[in-house]
């Protein structure tokens, strides 16, 4: 698949799309040797990790060479590598702390992968991750109306979108290769400003592979009826704020 990941239009909202690592990192109690930062994006958040544990070695991998482009933090390791190639050739028990955000849910059958995964985590280590959870809201759901009406379906019919699994499904697949797990679900409220702030958001993220699918001359028409759609639904206020509901989903293991 095409490298179709765009870092600065992903680091729109940069603070905004950060809430939920900070979250995440805040609810792991260790002090690792070795850390992991699964799907690290441009590692922007990356850095946090390495600002937190100074001491510790910190990998960030991901599969897109041009997010791994822009991450240039010398404190960390960086790796362009598919997450299912680096889960077949993590060593057991080699990573104290692996952590992963808004990843996931790009991996087919990730359920699966999660056992996997969870053998690269050290005894006494953890293993932490959210994954978006809104996937029936209208922020995504606009979008994939659109792109199933003509002229734009032809060309949309076989893009592969992102799907995740509610709390209890995380919980049982950690408790169930032996990690003490916490799992629950958060729904932040964005407030957003600049022009069409929610066409921008998903735009980085998961619209993104329909828009490359689109060939050039129906895009710009694509752009413009969605950006209308979402105005609608999400009205600004008379200081053009922009409300985005966003859930999310965490699961925290630590393995026993």
């Amino acid at each position: 698949m095409a490298d179709t990941w765009d870092p600065d239009r992903y680091l729109t909202y940069a603070d905004e799309r950060g809430r939920p690592f900070a979250d995440l990192m805040a609810r792991v109690p260790a002090e690792p040797a070795t850390v992991v930062d699964l799907g690290c994006g441009p590692g922007n958040l990356t850095a946090l990790l390495a600002d937190r544990w100074p001491s510790a070695r910190v990998v960030g991998v991901d599969r897109s060479p041009a997010m791994i482009a822009k991450a240039v933090d010398a404190r960390i390791a960086w790796q362009v590598a598919d997450l299912r190639d680096w889960a077949a050739t993590a060593a057991a028990g080699s990573v104290d702390v692996l952590l992963s955000n808004a990843t996931f849910h790009w991996v087919a059958g990730h359920l699966d992968l999660l056992a996997v995964l969870g053998r690269a985590v050290s005894p006494g280590g953890w293993f932490a991750f959210q994954v978006p959870g809104n996937f029936a809201a209208p922020s995504h759901t606009l979008g994939a109306a659109l792109a199933a009406e003509a002229p734009y379906a032809a060309h949309t019919a076989d893009v592969e979108v992102g799907a995740s699994h509610d709390p209890v499904a995380y919980w049982r697949a950690l408790a169930g290769e032996g990690f003490a797990t916490d799992a629950w679900e958060t729904t932040y409220l964005h407030v957003l400003t600049g022009p069409d702030p929610v066409f921008t958001w998903i735009a980085g993220t998961s619209l993104r592979p329909i828009l490359a699918a689109l060939p050039d001359d129906l895009r710009p028409a694509f752009e413009r009826e969605l950006k209308r759609r979402l105005a609608l639904t999400f009205p600004a206020d008379g200081a053009g704020r922009v409300l985005l509901p966003f859930r999310r989903v965490f699961a925290v293991g630590h393995k026993r």
